[in-house]
């Protein structure tokens, strides 16, 4: 009886070793993908000294009501009109154009948003902000 007693206490080592060899092979072959440099455009000193940012212009508050109406800083606004006011104010500078703050009534037609939104697109404004009250 006492030799059926005496369990097995070996550990069997060959699934680990069999889940190690796999793990160091997807490592092995990763490894060169993630060595890959990668090129950056880093901004260079100039001998210039830092000239502080122009001051932003006033924003342009642009509210689309519930009946699809348009205002351009509280004034009404047509629709048409919307990409060549937009053109002319980011050619005034457009290294430092003004933000476009859309605000729309809960009840507006998405439509007319998106008609906004690709003249701005066409106009090439790149400060395009959503106002929530």
């Amino acid at each position: 009886m006492a030799s059926n007693a005496s369990a097995m206490a070996d550990i069997n080592v060959t699934p680990l070793v069999d889940v190690l060899l796999v793990l160091l092979i997807i490592f092995m072959v990763t490894m060169p993908i993630q060595s890959i440099p990668v090129d950056v455009d880093l901004p260079q000193k100039t001998d210039q000294p830092d000239q502080p940012p122009p001051n932003p212009p006033d924003p342009i508050k642009l509210r689309i009501d519930g009946s699809g109406q348009v205002f351009w800083n509280d004034s009404p606004a047509a629709l048409d009109e919307l990409e060549s006011r937009m053109t002319e104010e980011v050619q005034r500078d457009p290294n430092n154009q003004p933000e476009l703050q859309i605000d729309t009534n809960e009840s507006a037609q998405y439509g007319v948003l998106a008609k906004v939104l690709a003249a701005a697109k066409n106009a090439q404004m790149v400060k395009i902000g959503f106002v929530q009250n």
